[in-house]
């Protein structure tokens, strides 16, 4: 028997163990924890296969597929730790390296259970220690998994009843992300992500980064009032008189290109690193020029005096302590940190001035010779404007009270507003908004939801607001309107909401599922059907209503829409069905509605739909009724088309779809290989995604054993 591969593993093993011996390698690696527990099962393998590669014992096939199994997580595993770098995504790298070392301890447990097996026909110096104390001990490696806290999390955060303080240390010290710093760079990493997953139409990962970035920006809140804690001064730090970088108050503030402002030190820091991005807006930085912020600069001045206050010297800060705030002490065990944080998040109404303090500072300025009130008067009527060279610059945009300012980041959606104490500036306009949409009169019916569709359509601050202000139930009871511009409005305002994560279940929970059904089979535009397809997909991203949805009858009119809709209707309502699918009471009835026939039809190149239609088939194919449907519609030759010629994300959905279908039925099968499948296989097997290469392997070896059994029998 060949011992290529017990060769191969010995080689790995030993290549991976003297990752610990290059000095610097694993030091703040962010998934150290794992190597150490890929290090403790290769050390146990190690002896056991050093022995058996010097004996006579042949390892059986089992053995062997065991043994290139193991090969290969191990030669993956030192692939990722050699790899790293400190501006790539902390969390999908922890992510991907948990997933590995998941797998190395259950192959690993495998080998031992064969070897413990066939032990009698092994050597008595290969059993010591035995095996079965081999696999206990592999059973005690550590096997927690911080993929499964990270996804209860974001589960909490969409619901908005979390994640809890101890749940985001938790996150925070797997992941490595201990600084702010750290945690800035990791959201201006995600968005990038974000965006490219935007650019496929990749909802699902869209979705699930956005939920991500909410996360990271929740830490960076947590340390935020961490770090006020820390100040001991006698007043909050106006949040705005605070760089978002070191979290101090300021001193020399600049602008950067974005038209943000930070200490100059920090930023300086920042862009040193190579970050040539903005840390609040994760905007691409034009230039590296820094223009001093003279209006901030007397404001925090004039604040300083108010309340006795003397700034910290930055050049001290960043030269005595670390660069950026720590979030996870290495090597901490208490949880001081945490009692200190639970007790200033309990006081964030206090994070911004109230009136009787801004009208101190700005009665002072007004009435003091200066900077500041000279400033205050000259700029409060300038509006943004860019400079000659086409950058906007801060020197001659007003100046708004803290209360009315929204640094959000692009892309994220919180899963909380803060409450400053005062009303948001939009409240009196949305609430009489709300109120028009109950009017008798259809005008302004008409009127007030096409408002609050322009108001929801980018803001995500806006679409808190009017949610907060109770329009949904509104909104939803215009569903049923005859008006087709209201109804349309209407649906759409509902769309643009359910962006926002919390307002997902008030939708839902206002009776919207049924009302948005109506819609979609009796809309009376086209836009309308479509954007309640939308909007059921939106709200079936919470697993709850994967089943709701479905039970309410929302698949025949999908399915109708998938048929019969227009171009754009028909991509809206595939993405429905996909996320709907997901359920398994669900398949059954995507399928006995007919949707197999058109998502065939649809994988036409032409129609521009070829990787959404092929999502949905991947997901139907696991039941028996949707192999059955696939092959009688005629889906196999375009899934072998699609391995051949299609993207990535599409050769990875056909392969898995055509592996269904080949291990259901030897004439499918058959079929798969007559339309010539196994050339673009081989090719995907060396180019394809991660999943897909193993897909396409899977498959292939499914080909050879069917062919070994073909000529045994």
């Amino acid at each position: 028997m060949d011992v290529s591969w017990l060769r191969v593993l010995l080689d790995n093993i030993s290549s991976y163990l003297s990752l610990s011996s290059m000095e610097g390698l694993l030091h703040s690696n962010p998934a150290y924890e794992y190597y150490t527990r890929g290090e403790d099962i290769s050390k146990l393998l190690m002896p056991v296969l050093d022995n058996l590669i010097d004996s006579d014992a042949a390892p059986s096939e089992l053995l062997n597929n065991g043994f290139e199994e193991l090969s290969q997580y191990v030669d993956e595993l030192r692939d990722q730790f050699q790899s790293w770098q400190p501006l790539s995504t902390r969390i999908f790298y922890v992510l991907r390296i948990e997933s590995l070392a998941s797998k190395l301890r259950e192959s690993s447990l495998e080998v031992f259970q064969l070897l413990k097996h066939c032990e009698q026909h092994l050597p008595a110096d290969l059993l010591s220690p035995s095996f079965e104390e081999c696999i206990e001990l592999v059973k005690l490696v550590a096997r927690e998994e911080i993929s499964y806290t990270i996804d209860q999390a974001l589960k909490d955060q969409k619901k908005g009843v979390g994640p809890t303080l101890e749940v985001m240390l938790k996150i925070a010290k797997c992941v490595g992300l201990r600084s702010n710093q750290e945690i800035l760079i990791e959201g201006v990493v995600l968005s990038n992500i974000k965006e490219t997953a935007e650019i496929t139409d990749n909802d699902t990962e869209a979705e699930y980064l956005d939920g991500l970035i909410s996360l990271t920006t929740r830490m960076h809140d947590y340390l935020t009032d961490i770090k006020h804690a820390q100040l001991r001064c006698p007043v909050r730090v106006p949040s705005d008189f605070r760089c978002s970088l070191s979290l101090e108050l300021m001193t020399d503030p600049v602008i950067v290109a974005s038209g943000q402002t930070y200490e100059r030190v920090y930023i300086q820091k920042w862009i040193d690193m190579g970050l040539m991005v903005c840390p609040k807006t994760k905007q691409a930085l034009s230039h590296t020029t820094l223009t001093p912020n003279v209006i901030v600069r007397a404001f925090i001045a004039s604040w300083c005096e108010t309340h006795n206050i003397y700034p910290p010297d930055p050049l001290e800060l960043i030269q005595s302590s670390q660069p950026f705030p720590l979030l996870v002490e290495s090597g901490s065990g208490d949880d001081s940190s945490g009692t200190e944080l639970d007790d200033s998040h309990k006081s964030e109404k206090a994070a911004s001035l109230d009136d009787e303090e801004l009208h101190q500072i700005f009665s002072r300025s007004a009435s003091a010779p200066g900077i500041v009130s000279d400033v205050f008067s000259k700029t409060k009527r300038r509006t943004y404007a860019a400079d000659r060279s086409g950058a906007l610059t801060r020197s001659n945009i007003p100046w708004k009270f803290p209360e009315e300012r929204h640094w959000r980041q692009p892309g994220i959606i919180s899963a909380t507003i803060r409450e400053t104490g005062s009303s948001s500036c939009i409240d009196p306009e949305v609430k009489k908004l709300i109120e028009d949409l109950t009017s008798s009169s259809l005008d302004t019916q008409r009127e007030a939801t096409a408002q609050i569709r322009i108001l929801s359509r980018n803001s995500t601050d806006n679409r808190i607001v009017i949610a907060r202000c109770g329009a949904i139930p509104s909104l939803v009871s215009l569903l049923h309107s005859t008006d087709e511009g209201i109804q349309t409005d209407a649906v759409t305002c509902l769309l643009n909401l359910s962006i926002n994560n919390n307002n997902k279940s008030l939708i839902a929970d206002s009776g919207a599922i049924e009302p948005l059904i109506h819609v979609l089979k009796t809309g009376y535009l086209e836009e309308a059907k479509s954007n309640s397809a939308t909007t059921l997909f939106s709200l079936s991203v919470i697993e709850e209503y994967k089943t709701e949805i479905g039970k309410a009858g929302a698949i025949e009119p999908l399915v109708d829409l998938l048929a019969n809709g227009s171009l754009s209707g028909k991509k809206d309502a595939a993405t429905a069905l996909f996320n709907l699918s997901i359920h398994h009471e669900n398949k059954t009835k995507v399928i006995e509605a007919g949707a197999v026939r058109y998502l065939v039809e649809l994988m036409d190149p032409a129609f521009g739909m070829v990787e959404k239609a092929v999502v949905v088939l991947s997901n139907l194919a696991t039941v028996r009724e949707g192999k059955i449907a696939i092959g009688e519609e005629g889906g196999i030759p375009v899934l072998v088309d699609v391995v051949e010629l299609g993207s990535a994300r599409g050769k990875e959905n056909a392969t898995a779809a055509l592996l269904q279908l080949c291990t259901h039925s030897p004439k499918f099968c058959n079929t798969v290989i007559r339309e010539g499948v196994i050339p673009p296989l081989v090719a995907l097997t060396k180019s394809g995604t991660a999943r897909g290469k193993e897909k396409a392997q899977n498959l292939l070896k499914y080909f050879r054993a069917q062919k070994a059994n073909q000529r045994r029998d």
